[in-house]
């Protein structure tokens, strides 16, 4: 086993441990569940936000890519952790957040960090439904005049991400999908 296919394990038991909760659940989106993956309870502790990072790494690795962001909350600790884990490989990355709304005070902006026009970007978030929020996430960045080369989520429940993404042209990848967790979509 390589290192990406041990991290990729580690992590996978890392969701079913931390995050991967079974019950009846109300989604983002008003939509009803009978799983829950909480991907903060994984990408806030410093194992999980560590091998999540690394496995990140492993699949842009050879990628020309500049930033690393996404919309706030979800993508926010995966951001911090994917920097960091660069910097330690001597890999060069800037992060940046999109906010849900533009900020009320201050600049006004809705994306915060270091974004330049022409900036290769990877999107990133814990778990897409539908790929609602990183579509707007993704709408921000392109008004700034960055290009998305990668969408990459930890897991992606299979309800409609992976198709809204390719129509729009963007490369997604899920790390996992919830048939690695045991669930039928």
């Amino acid at each position: 086993m390589n290192d990406i296919d041990a991290d990729r394990a580690k992590l996978l038991g890392l969701i079913r441990r931390d995050a991967f909760k079974l019950g009846e659940f109300t989604l983002a989106s008003g939509a009803k569940s009978n799983y829950y993956i909480d991907g903060r309870l994984l990408t806030l502790s410093s194992d999980g936000a560590h091998v999540l990072a690394r496995v990140i790494l492993a699949m842009i690795e050879g990628e020309e890519i500049d930033a690393v962001g996404g919309m706030t909350m979800g993508a926010d600790p995966i951001i911090g952790a994917v920097l960091a884990v660069a910097d330690a490989n001597g890999r060069r990355l800037n992060g940046f957040i999109c906010r849900k709304e533009p900020k009320g005070h201050g600049t006004g902006r809705l994306v915060e960090g270091n974004l330049k026009a022409g900036d290769k970007v990877l999107m990133v978030e814990d778990v897409v439904t539908t790929g609602g929020s990183t579509l707007k996430a993704i709408d921000a960045v392109e008004e700034l005049g960055g290009q998305v080369v990668r969408v990459i989520a930890m897991v992606d429940r299979l309800a409609g991400a992976a198709d809204t993404f390719a129509e729009r042209g963007y490369n997604f990848t899920p790390i996992f999908t919830v048939r690695d967790l045991g669930i039928e979509p």
